[in-house]
């Protein structure tokens, strides 16, 4: 699965009861037990402020999310791109007037370019032809500092474009957060689904994606039991959650908030450390593509833990 999807949102407004109040110490579904590990308050801020340093990092990287400039989509036939006004896709100023030209025919997409003009792909040097799907460095297309490849999504063929000077990046001031809190770290329990399934997961762009569902997260704040339903991206990996709180009406990102849980124990406990929910990329860009929380993970509480939101968003 490829977490991503474009376009920006002013925000989810969630129908709401009465709101629960933060939770004064950690819900337990089960007695304590030596795993996972209890922390104590100045072990969980440290191992959090290291996590969300290297969160920055990759977020800051050349290819980080701020270094997107642009992502256009391709219809059939051909789609010219260059700096000039007048193409289908308009590049920034600085590449030349006329680059080239994409041509699609169903998923297949092939590359002429302009006379004089050169680039690579995969770091080799690169005349046309077909250009692969894969999304990895391998079919990544560099032209000065820019840096472009087609991302499938759906029925749609997109074009990512990228620019390590690009100045969202430059710009970048930060992201503000909650105080990390042990009562944001939360051991519950995890109901696996009985037969395996799906989870529609809605999306920015207008559509849903069905996504491998392994079960539900059960936990307790303040005597309240909530559910989320996480998504698995590979059975060895932690599972994704995209979730949404009563917060992102007024200090989290509209759009919801993504947030990984490690798989369970053998007994099916597991831990959802709130202090570690971070904002999608859509929260920073116009041109990256997410998804949105499913409706049964639109929690009715406000979640005050992790990243808050950036800039404006």
């Amino acid at each position: 699965m490829r977490i991503a999807r474009l376009l920006t949102l002013s925000g989810l407004a969630f129908a709401a009861p009465a709101l629960a109040a933060p939770p004064s110490k950690p819900a337990m579904t089960k007695p304590a037990d030596p795993k996972p590990a209890a922390q104590t308050p100045s072990s969980l801020e440290a191992e959090t402020r290291a996590w969300h340093q290297k969160r920055i990092a990759n977020l800051t990287s050349e290819e980080g999310w701020l270094s997107l400039v642009g992502l256009h989509w391709l219809n059939e036939g051909d789609n010219r791109f260059g700096s000039a006004a007048d193409n289908d896709f308009v590049f920034p100023e600085g590449t030349p007037a006329r680059i080239g030209t994409f041509t699609r025919k169903g998923k297949q997409v092939t590359l002429t370019l302009q006379p004089g003009v050169t680039l690579t792909r995969g770091g080799k040097p690169f005349t046309g032809g077909p250009l692969g799907t894969s999304e990895g460095p391998e079919d990544v297309l560099s032209l000065g500092t820019l840096r472009f490849y087609l991302i499938p999504r759906g029925e749609k063929m997109g074009l990512r474009v990228k620019d390590p000077e690009a100045p969202a990046r430059r710009q970048f001031h930060g992201i503000p957060t909650w105080p990390v809190s042990a009562a944001w770290r939360i051991e519950g329990r995890f109901e696996p689904a009985t037969t395996p399934r799906k989870l529609s997961v809605p999306n920015v762009l207008g559509t849903v994606e069905e996504m491998n569902a392994p079960g539900t997260l059960v936990f307790q704040v303040n005597g309240q039991e909530y559910r989320l339903d996480p998504v698995l991206e590979s059975d060895s990996e932690p599972f994704f959650v995209i979730f949404g709180d009563q917060t992102n009406r007024d200090e989290s990102y509209g759009a919801g908030r993504f947030l990984y849980v490690d798989q369970p124990t053998k007994d099916g406990r597991v831990v959802l450390d709130f202090n570690r929910a971070y904002n999608p990329p859509c929260a920073f860009s116009p041109y990256a593509t997410c998804p949105l929380p499913p409706a049964q993970n639109k929690l009715k509480l406000r979640v005050e833990a992790g990243e808050k939101r950036y800039g404006d968003h």
